[in-house]
């Protein structure tokens, strides 16, 4: 483990339907080990181009109210000229300029400082890749 940054890789199943897949967890476990009490940053990544990460509340509909909202924005049908892949893929592609593929987060005492009610989540919207890879990294503050 480098005391500059420790890193591991996620594998995340969001099988075939639209999901937001709840991460926190697995940013605490990572933290308790790689952080050690340390403050820093936590830098997430998932290396796909119809997916991202968004800090949001879950449990309480929001996670499904993003969902339709991403349904409003981004529709799928066939108006994208991104064609392969189920009936409206070409809308997946164009998610991650709306929600991500990163976010970095303060660490605190080696812990996620979040909101009370904030979650990090994987947002896929792609039904076609039921399998996902989210890459975790602690960069500890001088």
């Amino acid at each position: 483990m480098s005391d500059a940054f420790t890193t591991r890789e996620l594998d995340v199943t969001t099988g075939s339907r639209e999901r937001v897949v709840d991460l926190t967890g697995d940013c605490e476990a990572f933290l308790r080990e790689a952080a050690a009490g340390r403050d820093g940053l936590l830098n997430l990544f998932t290396p796909h181009a119809t997916a991202g990460i968004a800090v949001i509340e879950t449990g309480a509909g929001s996670d499904d109210d993003l969902l339709a909202a991403l349904h409003t924005l981004l529709p799928a049908d066939d108006r994208w000229q991104h064609r392969h892949g189920s009936p409206g893929h070409g809308r997946d592609h164009v998610l991650p300029a709306i929600v991500p593929p990163h976010a970095t987060l303060p660490v605190i005492n080696g812990r996620l400082a979040l909101g009370t009610w904030q979650s990090v989540c994987l947002v896929d919207t792609n039904r076609d890749n039921p399998q996902r890879k989210v890459r975790v990294t602690f960069l500890a503050g001088s």
